[in-house]
């Protein structure tokens, strides 16, 4: 398993359609076989930053067959207009968990 972490800064008036995209694109990740789960979090001291964190199957999983996959295109049509409003978007392992 890998985690996707890709973190915005979405200015507070387009806050609103960036979760809706979201719950809209989410659809789309909980078809994918190699989606094992996501979640999108808001910032407390920061409201203008948010993190999208998703659990691939594996890295091949989600570059190669979520991306090649029929839900990715709907899914990045989505978010698409907030992606100039990625800080990070990177692939971490699991080191310890509770």
């Amino acid at each position: 398993m890998v985690v996707e972490i890709i973190r915005y800064d979405i200015a507070p008036e387009a806050a609103d359609s960036f979760l809706q995209a979201y719950r809209e694109a989410g659809e789309y990740l909980t078809r994918s076989a190699h989606c094992l789960s996501y979640e999108v979090l808001g910032g407390v001291e920061e409201p203008n930053h948010f993190i999208v964190r998703i659990e691939w199957d594996s890295l091949e999983g989600h570059l190669q067959g979520f991306r090649a996959g029929p839900d990715f295109q709907p899914f990045f049509a989505r978010v698409r207009p907030f992606y100039s409003s990625i800080l990070e978007m990177k692939h971490y392992s699991v080191m310890s968990r509770s």
